[in-house]
């Protein structure tokens, strides 16, 4: 009987370590992976904006030295991050490729022209910088014009704005919920044990001793799931970036580490005051509330 009721309080105290290491590895996980969003946020912003074309058309009366000195300008310039002659010839085997028929033998020539693709850094995708340099790459009198999307640079950068603060907020959420989550699972585990540490408090042990062997306990679990937590950062982190290696994820490598430092600091900081608190409040009641 006595063999059968040990095994029984055996399993609870393992279901009861197992949910409380569950919960603090998906808390944290999920509070991990928050992280890695808000640190490559403007990586993501950036990959996108860079995306957006600003394509300069020459005039058909162009000189081949004209073409070349505009593009290495260009390349040299700070602003710019890539560029691309694309001829005409280029052009109208793209469209029939695109199109699945040669336009040519409709029209009978090729009315396309020579351009120059221009992809610029994130930093200067805005309305303002884009309409400084159509003006100054018009200002030259063999480009005929500059096309690019000024509605989908002021959607992208709104976006941007809009989803840059949200991230924030729902950061300072999640984090008080990780700790909330954690610290009720933690209290729960103590509350299981709340008559042995009255008895230990009866014959005469310290509060300090006896929270001791809780905090202890406690730190373990929240290192295992702390642990677990990462592992499955670290996986997600590796195929998020061997899918999306342009983003540059695990660049610069300091500021992963330190993510990952945090998480395994949150969680060993969230369950030592956790049950800290919870060991002191049962230390502090009376005998006849711990029934309440």
């Amino acid at each position: 009987m006595s063999s059968s009721f040990e095994k029984h309080q055996k399993r609870r105290l393992i279901s009861s370590y197992f949910s409380v290491v569950l919960s603090i590895a998906l808390v944290l996980f999920l509070l991990g992976l928050l992280g890695l969003l808000v640190l490559n946020a403007k990586k993501v912003s950036d990959h996108f904006k860079e995306q957006v074309v600003v394509t300069i058309y020459l005039k058909d009366s162009a000189k081949d030295v004209e073409t070349k000195q505009l593009e290495k300008g260009l390349a040299m310039a700070d602003y710019v991050k890539s560029t691309e002659y694309v001829s005409k010839e280029q052009a109208a085997e793209f469209m029939k490729a695109e199109n699945g028929e040669d336009f040519m033998d409709f029209v009978g020539y090729n009315p396309l022209q020579n351009s120059i693709d221009v992809h610029l850094k994130a930093d200067y995708v805005t309305s303002e910088h884009l309409e400084k340099i159509s003006e100054e790459a018009l200002s030259k009198n063999f480009v005929d014009e500059v096309t690019y999307d000024n509605d989908l640079v002021n959607l992208m950068n709104e976006n941007v704005k809009k989803i840059s603060f949200w991230v924030l907020v729902l950061s300072s959420i999640f984090t008080l919920i990780a700790v909330l989550l954690i610290n009720s699972s933690i209290r729960l585990s103590v509350y299981s044990k709340r008559f042995t540490i009255k008895t230990m408090q009866m014959v005469g042990a310290t509060k300090q001793f006896i929270r001791r062997p809780f905090v202890w306990k406690s730190v373990r679990l929240g290192v295992i799931g702390a642990v677990l937590a990462l592992i499955g950062m670290g996986i997600v982190l590796y195929y998020v970036n061997k899918t999306f290696p342009e983003l540059g994820l695990l660049n610069p490598p300091i500021l992963v580490v330190l993510l990952f430092a945090f998480v395994f600091g949150l969680g060993i900081m969230i369950t030592w005051i956790s049950t800290h608190f919870a060991t002191q409040r049962f230390l502090n009641l009376k005998t006849d509330e711990l029934y309440y």
